[in-house]
């Protein structure tokens, strides 16, 4: 079963060991199982409780989109310029500096038909990633009593009673 199929996310019967606050703490559940010779492909981490984080990083302006469009339309045109200038027989380095020079002109304009199509409804650029504020750790039922005694032996490291 390659590892992209679903049946490699479930257990038979899961039970939960226990909740963590910290991906860290879980993880380092599984970890002193494993160092116990458990038998760690029955076991899952969970992420729950999900949230979105958005982290503005600035403000935008027609001058910044304009400059972001033109940055990135100068790499494609590179790009382009010499993929051309590889079957070009002649002038390789015009056919780079027409790609970087269209490029430029093609990105810029993109990006500002964009950022005006938006009407001003965002004029911030951000960076966004989904959360997980609890992790459960999860084994199949036939090995949960052993995986108990285990995390028992862990100093220190208790799951989360209220979960």
């Amino acid at each position: 079963m390659p590892p992209t199929s679903p049946g490699i996310f479930e257990l038979e019967f899961p039970q939960s060991l226990g909740v963590y606050d910290q991906y860290a703490d879980a993880q380092k559940v599984v970890d002193h199982l494993s160092d116990n010779d458990f038998p760690v492909q029955n076991v899952l981490i969970v992420g729950t409780d999900l949230k979105q984080v958005e982290r503005i990083t600035g403000r935008l302006t027609t001058g910044r989109v304009a400059a972001a469009g033109a940055a990135s339309g100068a790499w494609l045109g590179l790009f382009i310029g010499l993929l051309i200038s590889w079957f070009s027989t002649d002038g390789a380095l015009q056919a780079i500096l027409t790609g970087v020079a269209l490029g430029v002109g093609f990105g810029m304009v993109y990006s500002l038909l964009g950022y005006a199509m938006t009407r001003g409804r965002r004029d911030f650029s951000s960076v966004q990633r989904t959360v997980a504020t609890r992790y459960e750790v999860l084994v199949e039922h036939k090995l949960l009593s052993r995986a108990q005694e285990l995390v028992a032996e862990l100093p220190g490291l208790r799951p989360d009673p209220f979960a």
